[in-house]
């Protein structure tokens, strides 16, 4: 063995203990280090011949790239739903890289992982009040939760033409609807093969609203000829955390023939709460729903799984399936993970997710959910009364979607947000909304509190 890594080896407990205090002392001072961070460094670093062994890794991490690093996991940084990482959740990360499991199958051979990611998507679906008639599975992100799940809707949308588009390639236009997606279900439009453009916008709801228009929705239908079709919904959209109306979809399931997906990436939490979960109501009969767990769930980077009914299992298989490996065994004999999703080699992304959901209960996350809401409309009130600012949208879940005060202070608006995340103090993201430049602000970290909020506006009143 190589003498510095048999140094590494045997100096173990040493080196973890030092990176321990160094995150718990990251943890502990959130919420001093900035939202933003102007420091650069020239990434083109030459790679040592024999190696510094890790303190000395360590050490010159801690002087050239922690001072890169801003705290994204803090109480103040509110784009794009960012969540952090509760301390249960820190124990399923660290321990997850420590046993690094290969998270696939359920047998001796596979460590019996996958039985750990069955029991944590069990107890998602119990948080959700969702059926166990969905089966469902860790990806990094919702990006992977929704290509996951459309590429499973792209199959059955070949099969209702006697077509194996897995095998075969895509020989048809596939009918996608939808009102107003997530970049990451276009980008997965993209990625499939379908094109990111090829599909019919919805009206949404006249006012001030994102969400579908259902007579609008069943006279595109109607325009389809009885012809297949994919439905992309949302549960909580970007700017405005607008749901579309499940109940009214369901209704039209019952008539027409079409792959009903949600991307409830960070919406779907609000089934948690007995004061929101009629948002969510009538989901249970969607074919795939997206989620994300690093968002509201707070549980690190990268943590979504996707949820489709078990009915169509055979479609899964038939999208992912490695059918060039034939130690693998039968697909449905042998159940394993890299049947189904479009990874092989999987992290045991499970493991922050069990720990969260077993340390704090349905109860634990609902206290979150809730107070998340409750900071986004106390932020909302005070914009008002402060007299510089107006809403752009009323605030519906945790989202805050703002501008300046009159149509003659549009132009300022980029140059005050830019000016606002420089002082480090807070991190908002620029927004686009009905014809306005606005700012979004996002309440989904368990840190967050009233104090915080007043800092921000503390802040923003200076730079009016």
């Amino acid at each position: 063995m190589n003498t510095i890594l048999q140094h590494d080896l045997n100096d173990l407990e040493n080196i973890l203990e030092k990176a321990k205090q160094q995150g718990i002392d990251f943890l502990n001072n959130l919420e001093n280090i900035p939202t933003s961070n102007t420091n650069r460094i020239d990434p083109k670093r030459n790679l040592n011949e024999l190696g510094l062994g890790s303190e000395k890794a360590l050490k010159e991490f801690n002087e050239r790239l922690a001072p890169l690093l801003v705290s994204s996991p803090g109480p103040r940084y509110w784009g794009f739903v960012t969540g952090g990482s509760t301390p249960a959740s820190i124990v399923g990360d660290w321990l997850a890289t420590v046993y690094d499991q290969n998270a696939q199958s359920i047998n001796s051979q596979g460590g019996n992982s996958a039985l750990i990611e069955f029991e944590t998507i069990n107890l998602l679906l119990q948080l959700l009040e969702l059926p166990d008639s969905f089966l469902g599975g860790f990806v990094t992100g919702a990006t992977m939760s929704n290509f996951t799940n459309l590429a499973v809707a792209r199959q059955w949308f070949g099969k209702q033409l006697g077509k194996d588009f897995a095998k075969n390639g895509i020989s048809e236009t596939i009918n996608i609807l939808t009102a107003t997606p997530h970049s990451s279900s276009i980008k997965s439009l993209s990625m499939l093969g379908i094109g990111s453009q090829n599909y019919t916008v919805v009206k949404t709801i006249e006012g001030n609203r994102e969400a579908i228009d259902i007579a609008d929705l069943e006279l595109k239908i109607k325009e389809l000829n009885g012809k297949p079709f994919i439905l992309i919904s949302s549960a909580g959209t970007v700017n405005t955390a607008d749901f579309d109306d499940f109940e009214a979809i369901s209704n039209l399931k019952e008539k027409y023939n079409f792959w009903w997906h949600i991307d409830a990436a960070f919406g779907g939490f609000a089934a948690v709460s007995e004061k929101y979960k009629h948002f969510v109501k009538g989901w249970e009969n969607a074919d795939s729903i997206t989620i994300d767990c690093h968002k509201w769930l707070n549980v690190p980077y990268e943590s979504a799984f996707y949820l489709i009914k078990k009915d169509h299992v055979n479609l899964q298989i038939e999208t992912f399936q490695n059918s060039n490996a034939p130690y693998l065994g039968n697909p449905l004999e042998n159940f394993n993970y890299l049947n189904v999703l479009p990874e092989n080699s999987r992290r045991l992304r499970a493991l922050p997710v069990w720990f969260s959901l077993v340390a704090y209960g349905k109860e634990g996350f609902c206290d979150i959910i809730e107070k998340s809401i409750s900071l986004a409309l106390h932020f909302g009130n005070a914009l008002i009364e402060e007299g510089s600012f107006e809403l752009l949208a009323p605030i519906r879940l945790n989202n805050v979607c703002f501008t300046l005060k009159g149509d003659e202070n549009q132009d300022k608006v980029g140059e005050f947000l830019a000016k606002l995340n420089d002082t480090g103090t807070v991190f908002m993201t620029p927004t686009f909304y009905q014809n306005r430049k606005g700012i979004r602000a996002s309440f989904v970290n368990w840190r967050t509190t009233e104090e915080d909020i007043k800092i921000v506006l503390e802040e923003m009143k200076q730079l009016i």
